[in-house]
């Protein structure tokens, strides 16, 4: 009784970015919008650019490389779902944030144009894996807001 089916939206940054954009890969038609802040897309890019590509492989894919296990790495890469996706996503990422590489939203942005679903991107200047300035980080939250906004059904 306290949710309103009609206007469900899902957000999250970092890990939780790579959870926005799984969800709406398997669950295309559950969410009004989605915000994914500096997502993980790509898990061969992610542990051949980030700064822990360490991490990557070792903790999150089994100990792995890229190269050895492509298909574990792809499998789990939220870009794998881009297919299925038709829920609206503003992704934000920092310019300089070398723990989620900008490179990541790109593709995902492009992925999300070529299939015509409604994206819009932020891109923080000089802004890291923790957003950035003040600004930058209000600039983050209201970007959010006014994306769910406009897809939040009245």
């Amino acid at each position: 009784p306290y949710v309103d089916a009609r206007n469900l939206f899902i957000s999250g940054g970092s890990g939780g970015g790579v959870l926005t954009l799984w969800a709406i890969g398997k669950e295309p038609d559950k969410f009004r919008a989605a915000a994914a802040l500096r997502p993980v897309t790509d898990w061969t890019v992610q542990a051949l650019s980030s700064d822990i590509q360490s991490l990557t492989a070792q903790y999150w894919l089994g100990g792995a490389n890229p190269w050895d296990g492509h298909e574990t790495y792809w499998r789990q890469s939220p870009l794998s779902l881009v297919g299925n996706v038709k829920t609206p996503v503003v992704l934000i990422t920092g310019e300089a944030d070398y723990r989620t590489p900008i490179a990541q939203t790109e593709m995902y942005y492009q992925a999300l144009k070529l299939r015509d679903v409604p994206a819009m991107k932020v891109r923080l200047p000089e802004a890291n894996h923790g957003m950035g300035r003040p600004s930058q980080w209000l600039q983050s939250n209201l970007a959010v807001v006014d994306w769910f906004e406009r897809y939040r059904v009245k």
